[in-house]
């Protein structure tokens, strides 16, 4: 897959394409469709899908720390829409001067100068230019005088609730990491090198990863989490993947402060990890997180959350 750092990077060469606009953050079900259906689209004209996205998200420059969580990484993201046969991304870089551009400016200088759309797939919700003023309904008006059909998905519904990334976000904030895997099509992923933290687990009998994650990162609310720990090569594939059991917070039976993502590897006491870069995949919630009396009672109940851990990852 292609991958062009905003619109000058496209080739001069580069002939008519089937075009997706939209954040993706999380790359959730809702956005596999619309991609899905891009893909049809670019099949039946014989054309390359370019998926074209914003770094940073919009929301942090039109309204300065008001960034959301993100599900996933700029990278991760390139990788997921790769896996789902996207020709080539455009991440455009989101400034306050890319912000104030009209509708027509937009289309003009993302769709036609460079990338030359033959056809425009965007989820039915879909806004653009200088505070939002554009639709899906102008989308096509426009799309008639540049030459580009405009179609807008409908939005993905189950249950009477839409998927959508602000969805997903609020299920991990509320510890729900499986209803989460069900919106997404997947477990959320959290990345992070790993750092030395306080060594506890170690002395405790369980070793633990500690994660430095990245800002505006999604992690899922305080609790005990059945998962996969994940160590990645420099460009994001896996090496290796280890059956886990992860804690969320701040280590209150140690009063700590500082909020931690620590995954061990089940049954590992070899690795050697730090200084890597790995990812956790939240699978199930097991528990939250509570104060123990005692460090006899917080590995009494350690060993509990592993037996439990285990068995919830034997079945999936």
């Amino acid at each position: 897959m292609q991958r062009w750092q905003g619109p000058a990077d496209v080739p001069d060469d580069w002939g008519r394409s089937v075009v997706t606009i939209g954040e993706f953050d999380g790359v959730h079900r809702g956005h596999q469709l619309i991609v899905a259906r891009a893909r049809e689209m670019a099949g039946r004209l014989g054309l390359p899908v370019v998926v074209v996205t914003f770094d940073p998200h919009p929301a942090e420059v039109v309204r300065p720390g008001s960034h959301p969580p993100l599900l996933c990484t700029a990278r991760r993201r390139s990788q997921l829409l790769a896996g789902l046969g996207v020709d080539a991304i455009c991440v455009i870089p989101f400034t306050l001067e890319f912000s104030r551009l009209g509708p027509d400016e937009f289309v003009r200088a993302v769709l036609v100068d460079r990338l030359h759309a033959a056809a425009v797939v965007v989820g039915e919700n879909f806004r653009f230019g200088h505070k939002a003023a554009g639709d899906v309904a102008l989308l096509a008006e426009l799309g008639e005088k540049y030459e580009f059909t405009a179609e807008g998905v409908p939005l993905l519904t189950e249950h009477g609730v839409t998927i959508s990334s602000s969805q997903i976000r609020a299920l991990l904030a509320d510890g729900d990491v499986a209803g989460a895997a069900s919106e997404l099509g997947r477990p959320h992923r959290v990345e992070g090198v790993v750092v030395r933290g306080h060594q506890r687990g170690r002395a405790l009998g369980f070793p633990t990863a500690n994660l430095e994650t990245l800002p505006y990162t999604a992690i899922p609310a305080d609790g005990i989490y059945a998962g996969w720990l994940v160590s990645l090569d420099i460009d994001g594939s896996q090496l290796a993947r280890w059956p886990a059991a992860i804690s969320v917070g701040t280590n209150p039976t140690f009063d700590g402060t500082d909020r931690t993502v620590e995954a061990y590897a089940l049954d590992r006491d070899d690795l050697d990890l730090y200084g890597a870069h790995v990812a956790v995949d939240v699978t199930e919630r097991l528990r939250p997180t509570v104060r123990f009396d005692s460090v006899a009672a917080l590995v009494e109940q350690m060993h509990r959350d592993v037996a439990q851990a285990r068995q919830v990852l034997a079945a999936t």
